[in-house]
C-alpha cells in the first residue's frame, strides 16, 4: 500500500491497530494544527525583513502580501514571496496526504476532503499569523496555491477570471475578491460534471473549507471594496512612471 493514496489512517486500520474514530480525530487536531503554524510562516514579512531590512507592514496598504511586496520592493521581492508561499502550502497540503491520503483522479483532488481543510487552515495562518500577533496577508496567494494544486483545472478556469478582472478594472483586489467567490462554486460545478454519477457532487470537507475560504477572503478586503466603491483603491501599474507615483504615495503615508 502507498501512503500517498491511503494515508497512514488506512495503514493503521488494515493492521487493526488502535481504535478508527481516536486516530481520526488525533490525525485531524495534527493536520489543523500543523497547517496553522505553517501557515503563520508570512514569506513576505521573513523576505523584507531578512533581505530588505525593513517590515513590508510599515509601507503601503500596510498587508503582508504579494500586492504590496510587489509596489514595495519590486518583482524579484514578490517572486520570492510567491515561491515561499508555494512550499508550506504544499508542505501542508503533504502533511494531510500522509496522514489521510491524496486521491487525484480527474484534474481534482478527491476523498474525504482533509487536504482542503489542511489549506483552509494554512489560509487562517497567513491571515492570523501566531509569530507576528496575528496580523498577516489577506490570503489570497495562499488560495491560489491551494487550489493550483489541489484543483488545477479549476484553478485554471479562476486564474484566467482573476486575469480578466484586472485587466479591465486594473484592481487586484476586485480580482481577488470575485475569483475567491467563485472558488467553491466552479470546483462544485467542476465536480458535478467529472463525475456526473457520484452519490454527491464534492465531498463535504472540501466544499465547507472552501466556502470558508472564500468568506475569508471577501472579509478581509472589505476596506478594499469600499475604497473602490468610493474610487480611492489604487490601480496596478507596471509602468514605470506609475511605479515611481505608488512609491512616493506610500513614502508620504
Amino acid at each position: 500500500m502507498s501512503l500517498n493514496q491511503g494515508g497512514l489512517l488506512v495503514y493503521l486500520d488494515r493492521l487493526n491497530i488502535g481504535n478508527h474514530d481516536v486516530w481520526y480525530l488525533l490525525f485531524t487536531v495534527a493536520v489543523i494544527l500543523f497547517a496553522y503554524l505553517l501557515g503563520s510562516v508570512n514569506s513576505s514579512i521573513v523576505i523584507s525583513r531578512v533581505i530588505y531590512r525593513d517590515d513590508v507592514r510599515t509601507h503601503g496598504s500596510g498587508n503582508a502580501g504579494l500586492t504590496n511586496m510587489l509596489r514595495t520592493f519590486g518583482k524579484g521581492a514578490a517572486l520570492l514571496t510567491l515561491f515561499g508561499d508555494l512550499i508550506k502550502t504544499a508542505a501542508s497540503i503533504l502533511i494531510s496526504a500522509f496522514f489521510f491520503g491524496f486521491w487525484y483522479s480527474g484534474g481534482v483532488s478527491t476523498g474525504d476532503g482533509m487536504c482542503y481543510v489542511a489549506a483552509l487552515f494554512t489560509v487562517i495562518g497567513h491571515i492570523a499569523p501566531v509569530y507576528y500577533k496575528f496580523k498577516g496577508g489577506k490570503g489570497v496567494l495562499t488560495t491560489a496555491v491551494s487550489a493550483l494544486i489541489l484543483c488545477p483545472i479549476p484553478f485554471a478556469i479562476l486564474f484566467a477570471m482573476f486575469v480578466i478582472i484586472v485587466a479591465i478594472s486594473k484592481y487586484v483586489s476586485l480580482g481577488s475578491v470575485i475569483s475567491a467567490v467563485f472558488f467553491p462554486v466552479v470546483l462544485n460545478a467542476y465536480f458535478a460534471l467529472r463525475f456526473p454519477n457520484a452519490p454527491k457532487s464534492m465531498p463535504g470537507l472540501a466544499a465547507l473549507a472552501t466556502i470558508l475560504i472564500a468568506i475569508l477572503i471577501v472579509y478581509c478586503h472589505r476596506e478594499n471594496l469600499n475604497r473602490i466603491s468610493e474610487k480611492t483603491e489604487r490601480k496596478l501599474s507596471f509602468k514605470k512612471k506609475d511605479v515611481e507615483v505608488q512609491k512616493n504615495e506610500q513614502s508620504e503615508e
